[in-house]
């Protein structure tokens, strides 16, 4: 039997969902967001190797106050056999000795660092008074940030697919909730997110509403939105290598941007730059994932599964 104090502590993707509580989660990414902004975090652009289907990308970070991780993800968008296509592992240590202390499944991590980033993005930007949100998709990532939305008062969700049935199954058991095809639901929305696999745009500048907010956390493979909606928002990013690094570090839509229109959204979270100017601006978060966020959500992930004895414990 493996001491606690000394083992590696495995969680598998049930149980790392159970212990990514999201309220915590959030905090934990706004922390690590303010970080990247200050320049504190350790966290080189990400790599990855490619084979014939797909890539696996390494992600290490450390965050001052939230510790040290290391993510491997295996990217594979025409994997089979039901999963989702970011399959991996996330390495936790104790960021004072370089121990390892757990290893939990990546898939969860994402999603919930994903969708918990978008959210602490979104209530910085959008305008006062934004009620209706589009949520577009309806894989692993779109389902994460439909579980947060759910936790908001008063607003009204409805999402965009291109597949109906797949999205009236969605929101089945959530009240209020609604579904469209994906150009009716960005035109009747205050607050777009945009989680999808496309290797193309999904929607048009023309159909966003003045004023409206738009986040884009998908695109792995391709652009999510058109070049007319970057010419008309101002943009937000997690760290200024989503505009100046090539994919998969930076993001398809990004490419050959200026970088000083970029603001990052940790520096509008501590008050460092401003957010919206005004209520008919056009705001875009464009998200490119950063292991800074994955550190906040394993931390988080790691104290929540200890406090509950969650897992098994193995000697590595």
């Amino acid at each position: 039997m493996t001491d606690l104090a000394d083992g590696v502590l495995v969680l598998d993707r049930a149980l790392t969902r159970e212990a990514a509580r999201p309220g915590a989660v959030a905090e934990a990414v706004r922390t690590a967001l303010v970080a990247v902004g200050a320049g504190e975090v350790s966290a080189p652009p990400r790599v990855a190797a490619r084979s014939g289907h797909g890539l696996l990308g390494a992600m290490p970070g450390h965050v001052p106050g939230l510790g040290l991780s290391a993510k491997l993800v295996a990217v594979f968008p025409g994997a089979a056999g039901g999963h989702g296509s970011h399959r991996g592992i996330v390495a936790h240590f104790d960021a004072g000795t370089g121990r390892p202390l757990a290893i939990m499944d990546a898939e969860a991590v994402t999603a919930v660092r994903t969708a918990a980033a978008a959210t602490v993005a979104m209530r910085a930007l959008a305008r006062p008074g934004a009620t209706r949100i589009a949520v577009i998709g309806t894989g692993t990532q779109a389902r994460a940030q439909i579980e947060l939305i759910t936790r908001m008062d008063g607003v009204e969700l409805v999402v965009g697919a291109r597949n109906p049935g797949k999205a009236e199954r969605l929101v089945a058991e959530l009240p209020g909730a609604s579904t469209a095809g994906i150009e009716a639901a960005v035109r009747s929305a205050d607050v777009v997110f945009c989680c999808t696999s496309s290797r193309e745009p999904v929607l048009r500048r023309s159909w966003l509403r003045d004023g409206a907010h738009l986040s884009s956390v998908g695109g792995s493979d391709g652009p999510e939105f058109d070049a007319e909606t970057l010419r008309a928002a101002s943009l937000f990013v997690e760290w200024a290598g989503a505009v100046t690094e090539p994919p998969p570090a930076g993001a398809w839509e990004l490419q050959g941007a200026d970088p000083a229109s970029a603001r990052l959204i940790g520096d509008v979270l501590a008050g460092r730059c401003p957010g919206r100017g005004t209520d008919a601006e056009l705001t875009l978060f464009k998200s490119t994932g950063h292991a800074a966020l994955d550190v906040a959500a394993a931390a988080v992930v790691y104290r929540a599964a200890r406090e509950r004895g969650l897992g098994i414990t193995v000697d590595l």
